[in-house]
C-alpha cells in the first residue's frame, strides 16, 4: 500500500470503528474483578444490556466472539439428536447450521438464494406438519451480515404461535443489535445471540445471550455437557454482578461507555440514523446502475448494503483498488457470493459526512477499476442526506 495520510476508512460491516470515548474507557487500568468497584461497573453493564436488548430478563455476557455465543445458545437449551429448523439466508446462517450439525443436532436447513430472509410461511408450514413436536427450536439470523438481508422476527414469532408449537425461538442479532430495532421480549424470543464489535462499537471479545424464562427452564433439563458455556453458573454469579470465570474486564468498561452513548443519543434516533445512511447508500447504488443483493425492499438492511458486480465477478479487485488508492476497507463477498459482491458497512460510530466520503471512495474506485457504471451516485446520496435536515 501507498503511504496514506488521514484516517483509515473502516467501512466493513464489523468490526466497526471504535469511538474515542470507548477506547479511553477500555484503556483504564485493570482492577480486581472480584472487588466492589468492579461490581458497580458489572451491574451497570448487565442492567444496561437489558435495555439494549429490550428485555426484563437476564442477559449473559461471555468473553467470546459471536460464534461462542451461538454455541452457548445451543448447548444450554437442546439435547444431542434434537431437530432444529434453520434457514439458509447467507454465510453466517450457514455457519450456525454447520455448528448445529457438528454438535450432534439434526438441522432442517431450509434452502435459500441468499437474497431473501427467512419466510414466516415456511415456519408455519413446517411446524404445523411437525405433529409430534420433534422440532425443538427455530433458529434465525435477524440481519444476515453477508447479504444485507433482514428477517422479520415478529412475523416468525406469530407463525410459531399460530402453529401452536412449543419450539424455542433463537435469533442471531450479531450485526443488528444497537443498529436496527430489535425487541427480545416483545417479539417473544427465547434466546438472542449478540456480540460486541458491530452496533455496540466495541472491539471483538464479548458474546451475549439474552434469555427468556422458557429458555432458562429448558437449560435445567437438557443433557448437553458444558462447563465454560453453562448458563447456570453464569446466572448464579450474576446475581451479585460477578462472573464464574475471569470476565473481559476492560471490554466491560468500554461496554458501559457504549451503552451510555447509545442511550444519550436515544435508541430510536440511533435506528433512524442508520436508516438514513442505508437509504443514501442505496440511492447511490441505483444511480451507479448497480444492483443491491437483497431482493425485497421490506428486508433491506440498515446495517450494510451488499452490492452485486455488473459482470458477476471482480468485487475483490475493486476492493483492492479502493484500499490501495483511498485507504478504505469494504467487506468482501463470502461463501456463495465470494468475488460477486462487495459490502458497504454503514453502522456504528459514523455520521453523514463519513457516509458521503465512503460513497465517494466507491465511486472513484469503480472508475479506476474499470467497472461499468453511471456517475452521480454520490450526488444522489448527498441530495437525499441534505433533504433529511430540511
Amino acid at each position: 500500500m501507498k503511504n496514506m495520510h488521514g484516517r483509515h476508512f473502516l467501512q466493513i460491516p464489523g468490526p466497526t470503528n471504535v469511538p474515542l470515548k470507548v477506547l479511553n474507557a477500555i484503556g483504564q487500568p485493570t482492577i480486581d474483578h472480584r472487588g466492589p468497584e468492579f461490581r458497580e461497573i458489572s451491574k451497570a453493564v448487565l442492567e444496561g444490556s437489558k435495555r439494549i436488548f429490550k428485555t426484563s430478563g437476564p442477559v449473559l455476557i461471555f468473553p467470546t466472539s459471536g460464534t461462542g455465543a451461538w454455541e452457548a445458545a445451543l448447548v444450554n437449551t437442546l439435547n444431542p439428536g434434537d431437530k432444529v429448523l434453520m434457514f439458509e439466508t447467507g454465510h453466517f446462517a450457514t455457519m450456525w447450521y454447520k455448528m448445529a450439525g457438528h454438535l450432534g443436532l439434526q438441522p432442517d436447513f431450509v434452502p435459500g438464494n441468499w437474497r431473501n430472509g427467512a419466510d414466516p410461511n415456511v415456519v408455519l408450514e413446517k411446524l404445523k406438519a411437525d405433529k409430534n413436536h420433534e422440532i425443538k427450536s427455530v433458529n434465525v439470523v435477524h440481519n444476515e451480515t453477508s447479504t444485507g438481508v433482514v428477517s422479520k422476527i415478529a412475523e416468525i414469532r406469530k407463525a410459531i404461535d399460530e402453529a401452536g408449537h412449543p419450539a424455542l425461538l433463537m435469533v442471531d442479532t450479531i450485526s443488528s443489535l444497537g443498529s436496527i430495532d430489535y425487541r427480545h421480549e416483545e417479539w417473544g424470543v427465547d434466546v438472542t445471540v449478540g456480540c460486541s464489535q458491530k452496533g455496540l462499537m466495541l472491539p471483538p471479545g464479548l458474546g451475549f445471550n439474552a434469555l427468556s424464562e422458557k429458555a432458562i427452564a429448558a437449560s435445567k433439563k437438557n443433557e448437553f455437557k458444558r462447563h465454560f458455556w453453562s448458563w447456570a453458573d453464569m446466572l448464579k454469579s450474576n446475581e451479585t454482578y460477578f462472573y464464574p470465570s475471569t470476565p473481559a474486564t476492560n471490554l466491560l468498561y468500554g461496554l458501559k461507555e457504549a451503552i451510555a452513548m447509545l442511550e444519550e443519543e436515544g435508541l430510536d434516533n440511533v435506528f433512524a440514523r442508520h436508516d438514513r445512511f442505508a437509504e443514501a447508500t442505496r440511492r447511490a447504488v441505483r444511480t451507479w446502475g448497480l444492483e443491491v443483493l437483497c431482493e425485497d425492499p421490506t428486508s433491506y438492511s440498515s446495517v450494510l448494503t451488499a452490492v452485486m458486480m455488473p459482470d458477476g465477478k471482480g468485487a475483490d479487485n475493486l476492493r483492492k483498488v479502493i484500499l490501495e488508492n483511498f485507504n478504505m476497507s469494504l467487506g468482501n463477498g463470502l461463501g456463495k457470493v465470494a468475488d460477486k459482491v462487495f459490502r458497504i458497512g454503514h453502522l456504528g460510530d459514523l455520521n453523514d459526512l463519513t457516509v458521503v466520503g465512503t460513497l465517494a471512495g466507491v465511486e472513484m474506485g469503480l472508475e479506476l477499476a474499470g467497472v461499468k457504471h453511471n456517475k452521480g451516485g454520490v450526488a444522489a446520496a448527498m441530495d437525499y442526506l441534505a433533504s433529511c435536515f430540511k
